[in-house]
């Protein structure tokens, strides 16, 4: 797989936010609006058309986004990646429950957080995902 380039000194950073939650995406401006441009779709169909006209740096899916998940999201950004018609998109999963990861790894998504979302996280988790790093979180059992 081929990997993204990295953001020019000076370019504007584009993430795309997938989620139907006005309170996710709210927390979501609050930790990482600072740090990119925001673009919003509500759902899951909503997806690949919104990457092939903005080409966002990141991908940012909650995990219950209407009839169209995050795990078929992402599993639909990869098969059009690997047929060669989408560039590599860098995908930040947010998870309901750490049971959640599993599928995550197997859709193929870089990095994920697992809910309750710690802004200071997302905006860790967003950083190491676009620098190419990949990031796991799962939170310790209480």
């Amino acid at each position: 797989m081929r990997s993204r380039p990295t953001t020019s000194v000076g370019a504007v950073t584009t993430y795309l936010i997938a989620t139907d939650s006005d309170d996710l995406f709210g927390l979501l401006d609050a930790a990482i609006g600072g740090t990119a441009s925001l673009v919003r779709v509500s759902s899951g169909q909503a997806v690949r058309p919104a990457v092939r006209e903005l080409d966002p740096d990141l991908v940012v899916l909650d995990l219950q986004i209407g009839t169209m998940g995050a795990m078929a999201v992402c599993k639909d950004l990869r098969l059009e990646e690997g047929a060669g018609r989408l560039p590599r998109q860098n995908v930040l999963m947010l998870l309901d429950r750490p049971a959640d990861v599993f599928l995550a790894d197997r859709s193929g998504a870089d990095g994920w957080v697992t809910k309750p979302i710690d802004p200071l996280q997302v905006r860790r988790a967003a950083r190491a995902v676009v620098a190419g790093d990949g990031y796991r979180h799962q939170p310790s059992p209480a």
